[in-house]
């Protein structure tokens, strides 16, 4: 635990650090999207006009993550659901998945919290209500059977893709066209988390805990069922990361490689460091 703690500390603020982001961005979007008092919501009356430019706006959120910096060292998992898989498949250290675990709830919580702090009465206005993932009108079990589906497919998509390197690149931006197309279409069944953490975070200051087991049951199911899936069809899982192709340091192929040999573990380091990948 302290060898994991002084080693990637760096890369467990990154994965609190992407959540926070991706909570103000929602937040941010939802109060202009959905507040009364914004123009915008006067402007386009129509409320499926305003999920699409939402759904839009956070596809374009997670990709910007993806694609930066702090994305391509952590890996931008920003989900525990997403790290358990991983490690599922033997691709994260228990203690990493532990950590990354704790930081994306922090990180969850504290996005929220950020935004509260600067325009409480907006974010707890009911047509924003903390930007909570609750069951839609069809209730909770029509909301975990949604949860669970675009879980499985998020995650199956990733998999097949990060393994292919002809395409591994692009992982990033079709989970971002993921993301948005599930809000679209999706969000009025389950209003679109597939983030236990996401979920908490907004349901902490209104104290939504009803359907709280939904999101903290249907996105892990749904993402182990997916890597289960994978595994049967015998394909080959390389790495945890969205983006693998830059210069910065991995430390899922540094925890593959010391489960290895030195001699692997030694090329690992040089290939997490990028004196092995090929640049951006």
């Amino acid at each position: 635990m302290i060898k994991a703690l002084k080693e990637h500390w760096p890369e467990y603020l990154m994965e609190a650090a992407e959540l926070a982001i991706f909570m103000v961005a929602a937040s941010v979007f939802t109060i202009l999207l959905y507040h009364p008092s914004s123009p915008v919501v006067r402007a386009i009356p129509a409320e499926f006009i305003r999920r699409v430019i939402t759904g839009l706006a956070m596809g374009l959120t997670l990709i910007s993550i993806v694609y930066s910096p702090w994305g391509k060292r952590s890996g931008a998992h920003m989900n525990p659901a997403f790290t358990l898989t991983f490690w599922r498949l033997g691709k994260v250290a228990p203690w990493d998945a532990t950590f990354y675990s704790l930081a994306q709830f922090i990180g969850g919580l504290g996005g929220i919290l950020i935004v509260a702090s600067v325009v409480a009465s907006s974010l707890s206005h009911p047509a924003v209500n903390y930007v909570a993932t609750v069951p839609g009108p069809n209730g909770p079990l029509v909301a975990f059977i949604a949860e669970a589906a675009i879980s499985f497919l998020l995650v199956m998509i990733v998999l097949i893709l990060t393994n292919r390197p002809q395409v591994a690149r692009f992982t990033g931006i079709v989970a971002g066209i993921c993301v948005a197309t599930f809000i679209i279409f999706e969000s009025p069944l389950s209003g679109m988390s597939m983030n236990p953490a996401r979920t908490l975070g907004s349901a902490f200051l209104p104290h939504l805990w009803q359907s709280l087991w939904i999101y903290l049951t249907a996105p892990p199911l749904g993402m182990l069922l997916a890597a289960e899936a994978y595994v049967l069809l015998k394909a080959r899982v390389t790495c945890a990361k969205y983006h693998h192709q830059n210069n910065f340091r991995c430390i899922f192929c540094e925890y593959q490689a010391a489960r290895r040999t030195p001699r692997d573990f030694n090329q690992a380091i040089q290939t997490s460091t990028g004196l092995l990948q090929k640049t951006d």
